[in-house]
C-alpha cells in the first residue's frame, strides 16, 4: 500500500511540475502577442521606424505563429515533444534577446521585424509540443482539468500583456523582450526536474503542405498590410491577397490526399467544429488588434502616458474576466451556442458604442462600452474554443487545438493588417484636410501626416516643433483626427464581431454535444 501511495504521489507531483513547466514556456508566447502594442510609440521614437514597420512589428509575430503552428505540431510528433519544446524555447529566447538588442540606424526596422518573425516561429514550434506533453502527462480523468488550467493561464497572460508592458516601458522598452529570459529559464529547469519524456512517432512530415500554408498566410497578410502604401487596387496588393488565398486553397486540396496531413481536415466534417473555428477566426480579427489600436488611441488621441494607456486597456479586462466566467458556466451547462451568440452580439454592440464616443476624448464616456466589448469577447472566446475541441476524441485534443490556434492567430494577423491599413489611409487624409483648413501649406501638412499615419506617432514630435506657439492647436486638431480615424477602425472591430454572430446564429446547430460524454473533455477556458 505504501509503495502504491508513494508511486501515486510521485506521479501527481510529476504531473504538476510538467504542467507548471509547460505553462512557463507558453507564457512567453502569449504575452508577446500583446505586450509590444503598448510600447510601440517608444520603440518607434527611438528606432525611427516607418509606419509599416510599427505594424509589422506586431503582425509579423502573429502571422509567423499562425503559418508555422501546424508544422510545429507535426515536428513535435516526429522529432520528439520535449525536443521541440526545448528547441522552440531556445529559438524564442535568442530572438527575444536580439529584439531587445535592436541597434539604432537604418538596420533597426529590418532587424526588429525579422527577429519578431523568428520569435513567432519559435513560439509555433514550442506551443503545440507543450500542449501535447500536457495531454499525454495526465490520465483521462484529470486531463480535462489540466487542459483547462493550461488555456486559462495562457488566455490570462494574453490579457495582461499590455498592462505588464506599460510598467516595463517605464524602465526601458527593451525590457519587454528581455523579461522572457528568466521565465524561459524557470520553465526549462522545471522540465528537467519533471523528467518530461521525449515521445515520438516514425512518420513522414508534409513539407509541401507546410510550405503552402506558410506562403499562403504570409503572402495574403503582406497584401492586406501593405495596401496603405501600394493602394488597394494596385497589382502588388491584389496579387499578394489573391495569390495567398489561392495557395491556402491549394493547401486544403493537397492535404485531402495526404495520409499524414499537417491538419486533419476530417475534423471539419463536424459542423460545430467548422463553425466554431470560423467564429474564432472572425473574433480574433478583433481580439488582438483591439489592444494595439486602443493603446495607440490612448497615447495619441487622449495624450496619456504609457502607464496610463495600460490602465485604459485594463478597463477592457474588467469586462473580459467575468465574461470568461459567464461563458464557461454556460458552456458547462451545454449552452455553448447561446454563449457564443450573446458574446458576439454584446461585443459588437460594445465596439459600435465605444467607436461613437471616441471623439469625446473622455474615458468617462467610454468605459461602460469598453467593458461591454470585453464582456462579450470573454463570453465568446473561451466557449467557442472549448466547444470546438470538445467535438473530437480526447486523444486528438492537441491536433484540434492546433487548428483553433491557427485560425485565431491568422485571424488576428489579418484583422490587424486590414484595420491598420484603414487607419493609416484615413488618418493621413484627415490630417491633410485639418491642417490645410488651419492655413498650413500642403507640403508641411503632408510631412506631419506622414509622421503620424499608421503608427503610434513616435516620430511626430519633431514635426510639431516647427509650429511654435501654434503647436498646441495643431496637436489638438490631430488628436481629433486620430480619434475620428479610430472610429472607423473600431466600427470595423464591431463588424467582425457582428459577422461572428451571423455565423453562430446560422451555422451552429441548436443542439450539439461533446464527442464522447464518457471522457473528460477540455473544460471551459480561453
Amino acid at each position: 500500500m505504501g509503495v502504491v501511495m508513494t508511486t501515486a504521489t510521485r506521479s501527481s507531483s510529476s504531473e504538476k511540475l510538467t504542467l507548471a513547466a509547460m505553462i512557463c514556456v507558453v507564457a512567453m508566447t502569449q504575452i508577446d502577442m500583446t505586450i509590444v502594442s503598448i510600447a510601440a510609440p517608444d520603440i518607434q521614437h527611438e528606432l525611427s521606424l516607418s509606419s509599416t514597420g510599427v505594424q509589422w512589428m506586431v503582425t509579423g509575430y502573429l502571422v509567423a505563429l499562425a503559418a508555422f503552428f501546424a508544422l510545429g505540431g507535426r515536428l513535435a510528433d516526429v522529432v520528439g515533444r520535449r525536443t521541440m519544446v526545448v528547441s522552440g524555447t531556445l529559438v524564442f529566447i535568442v530572438a527575444s534577446i536580439l529584439c531587445g538588442a535592436t541597434p539604432t540606424g537604418d538596420i533597426a526596422e529590418t532587424w526588429l521585424v525579422g527577429f519578431r518573425i523568428l520569435q513567432g516561429v519559435g513560439a509555433a514550434f514550442m506551443f503545440p509540443a507543450a500542449l501535447s506533453i500536457v495531454v499525454r502527462s495526465f490520465p483521462i480523468e484529470r486531463r480535462g482539468r489540466a487542459i483547462a488550467i493550461f488555456f486559462a493561464v495562457a488566455g490570462a497572460l494574453t490579457a495582461i500583456g499590455p498592462f505588464a508592458g506599460a510598467h516595463l516601458v517605464q524602465w526601458n522598452w527593451r525590457a519587454i523582450f528581455w523579461v522572457n529570459v528568466p521565465v524561459a529559464a524557470v520553465g526549462l529547469i522545471l522540465m528537467s526536474i519533471a523528467k518530461v519524456p521525449n515521445d515520438r512517432v516514425k512518420e513522414s512530415i508534409d513539407w509541401v503542405g507546410a510550405a503552402l500554408i506558410a506562403a499562403g498566410m504570409g503572402l495574403s497578410v503582406v497584401g492586406f498590410q501593405q495596401a496603405s502604401s501600394w493602394g488597394w487596387e494596385s497589382l502588388p496588393t491584389l496579387g499578394c491577397i489573391i495569390g495567398g488565398l489561392i495557395l491556402i486553397g491549394l493547401f486544403v486540396e493537397f492535404e485531402r490526399h495526404q495520409t499524414t496531413p499537417l491538419i486533419r481536415l476530417s475534423f471539419f466534417s463536424n459542423r460545430v467544429f467548422a463553425a466554431q473555428n470560423a467564429i474564432l477566426l472572425l473574433a480574433s480579427c478583433a481580439f488582438v488588434p483591439v489592444f494595439f489600436f486602443a493603446s495607440m488611441y490612448a497615447q495619441i488621441a487622449l495624450g496619456w502616458s504609457t502607464a496610463n494607456a495600460g490602465m485604459y486597456l485594463l478597463i477592457f479586462f474588467a469586462g473580459f474576466a467575468p465574461g470568461v466566467q459567464f461563458g464557461g458556466r454556460m458552456l458547462d451547462k451545454g449552452r455553448a451556442r447561446p454563449a457564443v451568440i450573446w458574446g458576439s452580439l454584446l461585443s459588437a454592440a460594445g465596439f459600435f458604442a465605444w467607436a461613437s464616443r471616441l471623439t469625446t476624448l473622455s474615458e468617462n464616456q467610454q468605459w461602460p462600452w469598453i467593458v461591454l466589448a470585453g464582456l462579450g469577447l470573454g463570453m465568446l472566446i473561451g466557449s467557442a474554443n472549448t466547444d470546438a475541441i470538445n467535438q473530437v476524441p480526447s486523444d486528438n485534443f492537441g491536433e484540434a487545438t492546433g487548428v483553433t490556434q491557427t485560425a485565431r492567430n491568422y485571424g488576428a494577423s489579418v484583422g490587424l493588417a486590414i484595420l491598420g491599413t484603414i487607419l493609416s489611409t484615413s488618418l493621413h487624409s484627415r490630417i491633410l484636410n485639418s491642417l490645410s483648413g488651419m492655413g498650413i501649406d500642403a507640403s508641411t501638412a503632408d510631412q506631419v501626416a506622414s509622421a503620424m499615419h499608421g503608427s503610434g506617432g513616435g516620430n511626430a514630435s519633431s514635426a510639431f516643433s516647427q509650429f511654435g506657439a501654434n503647436a498646441g492647436n495643431v496637436f489638438h486638431a490631430i488628436q481629433l483626427d486620430y480619434a475620428e480615424a479610430c472610429q472607423i477602425v473600431f466600427r470595423g472591430l464591431g463588424l467582425f464581431m457582428a459577422a461572428a454572430a451571423v455565423v453562430a446564429i446560422f451555422a451552429l446547430p441548436r443542439h450539439s454535444g461533446k464527442f464522447d460524454s464518457t471522457e473528460a473533455p477540455a473544460d471551459s477556458s480561453v
